[in-house]
């Protein structure tokens, strides 16, 4: 009733502390905390069957709520949840388009898959090999339309309408919505893909234009928590900087060297003539001192630069190529830069 909605909403607005809703069982749940534990982000749940836990060492206002994902979602929208993170076809699914919630990290880097419409690979279906063959084929009509098993009740259809399929007829289902097909109970399926293997035993594929979200885990917020609640955009500036500082660094290495020159110009030189050794802004050069015959000089040079993952033992070689010695190579945690774009993206969108 109306009077309870009131209440709710009187409710929600007393309260201190922050919400912060994170999945509560399976991978996501699991990837979502090791993402925050390495941000130092560690949250204490002092036993697994409660659903309310705390980040004690870093953000003491921060309560940590574990939800379905889902849940994560609704609650954001009615104000029990300032910030979540969850899948980005779970924020639009349950989202529906509305305007309070804002993605404010889009690229979390787990959590990866699409959604994706699915046929089976024989019978009729054996030559269709896009979404504009299935729409042209002569079986669907408003007696007998294209049959979609899917729980995505929001998406599957609003896709389906906006690239022009005429007569489509969606069940829900959850579960195990591979057998549908071989069972006769549906001509296709709309469901979340990662690999693709569990398709392919099944002998249903994906079809060209058949993917409806491209999806992976996001920090998501409620845009009223963000205006209205105190503390919320501060504790998403942290988060966010943490979050930027780690993923920035994933797959990112310092490499150290040590490399004989006149000056620490003519070595800098040499290491921007090639291709990998650029590093982040450019390399650093300093000299190493040594004592000759009772005088200090630096015949060495010890240079730092940050270099990528794939293009680790190239720049190796390149060093060596031009006489650097001792490489030395540690992977690299965090990189903090001056300001973080999505937190200058966040503000426009709040108009702060």
């Amino acid at each position: 009733s109306l009077l309870d909605r009131n209440a709710d909403n009187k409710l929600s607005l007393e309260r201190n502390e922050v919400r912060l809703g994170l999945p509560s069982k399976g991978r996501m749940a699991t990837d979502t905390l090791d993402l925050l534990k390495d941000c130092q982000l560690s949250v204490r749940q002092v036993n697994p069957r409660q659903y309310v836990a705390e980040i004690p060492q870093q953000i003491s206002n921060l309560q940590v709520w574990f939800q379905r994902p889902k849940d994560v979602v609704r609650k954001l929208m009615s104000g029990d949840l300032d910030l979540g993170i969850v899948g980005l076809d779970t924020v639009i699914e349950y989202g529906q388009g509305t305007e309070d919630l804002i993605i404010v990290h889009d690229a979390l880097e787990f959590g990866d898959c699409r959604l994706s419409l699915a046929i089976p690979n024989y019978g009729i279906f054996e030559n269709i090999n896009s979404l504009k063959d299935l729409a042209q084929m002569p079986q669907w009509t408003p007696e007998k339309p294209l049959r979609v098993a899917t729980s995505f009740t929001f998406l599957a259809p609003k896709f389906m309408k906006e690239k022009g399929l005429k007569h489509v007829a969606f069940s829900t289902a959850d579960g195990a919505l591979e057998a549908a097909p071989a069972m006769g109970t549906a001509d296709a399926i709309v469901d979340l893909v990662s690999s693709g293997t569990t398709l392919k035993e099944n002998n249903l594929k994906e079809i060209q234009g058949g993917v409806i979200v491209e999806s992976q885990a996001v920090l998501v917020a409620s845009r009223k928590s963000l205006v209205q609640r105190n503390g919320v955009l501060e504790i998403t500036h942290e988060m966010l900087e943490r979050l930027e500082a780690h993923l920035r660094a994933l797959g990112q290495f310092t490499v150290t060297a040590n490399m004989r020159g006149s000056s620490a110009e003519q070595v800098a030189e040499r290491i921007l003539s090639q291709p990998s050794l650029s590093g982040l802004q450019g390399p650093t050069v300093s000299p190493v001192f040594c004592k000759r015959d009772g005088k200090v000089s630096a015949d060495y040079y010890a240079i730092v630069i940050c270099v990528p993952k794939k293009a680790l033992y190239e720049s190796v070689q390149q060093l060596r190529a031009i006489g650097g010695s001792g490489v030395l190579i540690s992977p690299l945690t965090y990189i903090f830069d001056e300001e973080t774009p999505r937190w200058r993206q966040l503000l426009a969108r709040l108009g702060l």
